[in-house]
């Protein structure tokens, strides 16, 4: 008989929930599971001009804006952002499009779009300077936003990534492989839309099998919460014009802070997944991705975690061993500032 982690994994989830009968259709997987997660949050429900977000909030303190990563939503911080809040205003929303974050209009959704309906979030929240901790395609995001809004980002973290501009010259058919999604992606029209509607959770369960090394390593409530979120087609649409806007317009973007000379201001710290750097210059053997982001950054530093590629989940432990002093010691300095 073939093993199936799917089906491993729901008998799992209902076994431990079923006092709360997730399996009536009258109640949302989100609904049951996410409130689980995050023990102490609020719901974040904010209207932009051009987002409606939603995501979590909790505890006090200094701002600190998180952001996920692709396939997923907010509920990949569910082991980072309750220890975080116990020091600061931890903000947790949904990436526009993904999860139940809903966009207003049809785009274009680039990262500087994204970075813009974010500050906006945040002023109407009334947090006017923060810190950003990005994983994947939140990372993508939060370098945009700390280049483009200076004046509003007092640190920024990156998780696992390296900026799009230096991975482009690099894609070697290894990569292609393994992130295939970034070109079938990529492609005009909607024939990525077509081939994801086939089967939206086997295409899901197969992504997070690869990320996690087994989708069993990660926590069934936001499994649950990730497959919800990718059957509608919406979210799977945004998910697909984020890789789309990396091709061309993000790059652009990059490309000309690269030729002009601005780079990111704040404090930044990278931590690396134990997973092979792809970026310009590799061909050395020597780079890291603190040297990558010293092309970007002045005031740069960078740790290995011994983990697969979604480090909020995998290595939470790790991940907030790391940001705690690195938020601690930006905070101070920007205050002294």
């Amino acid at each position: 008989m073939t093993f199936s982690p799917r089906k491993k994994l729901n008998r799992y989830v209902l076994l431990i929930y079923k006092p709360v009968h997730i399996c009536e259709r009258s109640i949302h997987m989100s609904q049951v599971f996410i409130p689980r997660l995050f023990e102490g949050f609020s719901a974040l429900d904010r209207l932009t001009s051009r987002v409606r977000f939603a995501g979590v909030i909790g505890g006090g303190g200094p701002p600190v804006l998180l952001l996920h990563g692709y396939p997923q939503c907010h509920a990949t911080w569910h082991d980072v952002a309750p220890t975080l809040a116990k020091r600061y205003t931890v903000i947790a929303p949904d990436l526009p499009g993904y999860g139940k974050s809903r966009v207003l209009d049809a785009g274009p959704w680039h990262k500087r779009a994204v970075g813009t309906e974010l500050v906006a979030m945040m002023h109407a929240l009334g947090h006017d300077r923060f810190a950003v901790i990005g994983h994947d395609r939140g990372a993508r995001v939060g370098y945009r936003l700390a280049l483009d809004h200076s004046d509003r980002v007092s640190a920024y973290c990156s998780l696992a990534v390296v900026p799009t501009l230096d991975v482009w010259p690099a894609v070697d058919r290894k990569f292609a492989k393994g992130a295939f999604h970034w070109f079938l992606f990529a492609q005009p029209g909607d024939l990525p839309e077509r081939m994801l509607a086939a089967d939206p959770d086997a295409f899901l369960d197969a992504t997070l099998n690869q990320m996690a090394g087994g989708i069993e390593n990660l926590h069934p409530a936001a499994v649950a919460a990730y497959r919800e979120a990718f059957r509608e087609t919406s979210v799977r649409h945004a998910m697909i014009e984020d890789y789309r806007s990396a091709y061309d317009v993000d790059a652009d973007h990059d490309a000309a802070d690269r030729a002009s000379g601005h780079k990111i201001t704040c404090p930044v710290m990278v931590l690396w997944a134990d997973e092979r750097l792809v970026a310009s210059g590799m061909e050395t053997g020597a780079l890291t991705a603190s040297d990558v982001w010293r092309r970007w950054a002045d005031d740069v530093r960078g740790f290995d975690i011994a983990s697969g590629h979604l480090l909020p989940e995998q290595a939470a432990e790790a991940v907030i061993e790391k940001v705690i002093p690195f938020l601690d010691a930006s905070l101070q300095s920007d205050a002294n500032n």
